[in-house]
């Protein structure tokens, strides 16, 4: 009888170690599977007397990653509130500037495409100033808007040109 139980116990324990062979032979082939390889990232070639600029359509996140990384740059000053690098999407808090604390301002940054394009982007600015004890709307002047734009463009394409002396 013994032999019998014994007989049986070392069945069970085969099937165990081939049940995680098994498992194991899945998650490996499960992850093999979703490796895309570098980055998606087109390599390019310097041809010799012309300077190579890398892509303008970094795919690694979901927006242009010169535009994202640039635009975070430049608020970096600012408290965040939202940041959405596959809906590039930036929301800023309030931020009062400590010469002026008698005004605040919040920027919502919006990165349209992959490509590193001046259409790209969309930046919107809030104003508010402190009459009376209490926050009131007030007007934003359309170029604080564009020099904000012309910055962070600025600095992405400093990024980008950054990359080729690496």
């Amino acid at each position: 009888m013994t032999t019998g139980l014994l007989e049986v116990k070392k069945a069970g324990r085969a099937s165990r170690v081939g049940l995680r062979a098994a498992v194991v032979a899945l998650g490996i082939l499960a992850l093999a599977g979703c490796s895309h390889g570098p980055l998606h990232i087109k390599h390019h070639r310097a041809r010799p007397g012309r300077l190579s600029l890398p892509p303008s359509n970094v795919t690694t996140i979901g927006v242009n990653s010169y535009l994202w990384r640039a635009s975070l740059d430049v608020l970096s000053f600012m408290p965040l509130v939202q940041s959405d690098s596959n809906g590039g999407v930036i929301v800023t808090d309030w931020y009062s500037n400590p010469s002026n604390p008698g005004e605040r301002m919040k920027v919502t940054v919006t990165i349209l495409d992959k490509d590193l394009r001046s259409d790209a982007l969309r930046v919107a600015a809030s104003r508010q100033v402190n009459q009376g004890g209490a926050w009131v709307d007030a007007p934003v002047k359309a170029a604080t808007v564009q020099q904000l734009e012309d910055v962070i463009l600025t600095k992405a394409r400093d990024l980008r040109r950054g990359t080729i002396q690496q």
